[in-house]
């Protein structure tokens, strides 16, 4: 498949146009005119770069690409190296993060719910340029906090974070994956018993005990793997190309 068609597919796939982001979406780093072989991973580190020529990709997808707002712009030591990967190899980056969070079937949000059993019922936030990215829903049956925290533990194959604000049993969820732990105050407002997101920070512990809310922190990258792994199969049965995970892991 042409690189070209690829890119203005996904991305009208995604709905870049509707996301003010933090970084560029869609191609990043231009490679060769034809794709036939994606690697996909959450970060595009240097790993997953290794991985990927090992594995003679014609493409890197990914959810955490280069060129964020506010970084260091100079090419130099360990982004030197990445992009060198990239253009000696003749490889392409793609990169959606915003849009892979939000989309209500491929994104990061709607497949942790797939892979937590959570029943999707809403989307909280959004306005401007940038849609509602915290979901919320039920769980299949009540559940203590400690049983909440054993399930995403088994489920995600790491223990989260649990700070039990509340005492009672939880049936209504929020979430939203990655480094969401300041949308906590949409899932108060919302009226929701737990609400589950990647990080911590300091202030929202003490927002959930002081609000009588269940808050489980599971990962940034454990809760973001499923994202491009949902999308790169789609992008494998919609064109004819082929696709490999490769996740990379990372304790944060």
């Amino acid at each position: 498949m042409r690189l070209a068609d690829l890119v203005a597919y996904t991305d009208e796939l995604l709905a870049v146009g509707s996301f003010s982001d933090y970084c560029p979406n869609g191609l990043q780093v231009e490679g060769r005119g034809e794709v036939r072989r994606i690697v996909g991973g959450v970060t595009a580190c240097q790993a997953l770069l290794d991985a990927a020529v090992a594995a003679r990709a014609d493409l890197v997808l990914v959810h955490h690409g280069y060129f964020w707002k506010g970084e260091e712009a100079r090419i130099t030591g360990m982004r030197k190296r990445r992009l060198a990967t990239l253009l000696t190899q003749d490889m392409s980056l793609l990169a959606y993060h915003l849009p892979l969070d939000a989309h209500p079937q491929l994104g990061n949000n709607a497949q942790l719910a797939r892979v937590l059993g959570f029943a999707v019922d809403g989307v909280l936030g959004g306005g401007g340029r940038t849609p509602g990215l915290v979901m919320t829903g039920t769980l299949g049956r009540e559940m203590s906090g400690a049983e909440l925290a054993a399930h995403i533990g088994g489920c995600l194959g790491r223990e989260p974070l649990h700070v039990a604000g509340s005492s009672r049993a939880i049936r209504r969820v929020a979430w939203c994956s990655g480094g969401a732990q300041s949308y906590i105050d949409l899932a108060i407002a919302a009226g929701v018993d737990a609400y589950l997101t990647g990080e911590v920070s300091e202030p929202t512990v003490h927002s959930a005990r002081e609000n009588e809310l269940h808050f489980f922190a599971a990962g940034h990258h454990a809760t973001e793997r499923y994202g491009v792994q949902a999308l790169g199969a789609h992008l494998a049965q919609s064109c004819g190309l082929q696709f490999e995970f490769i996740d990379v892991p990372n304790p944060a």
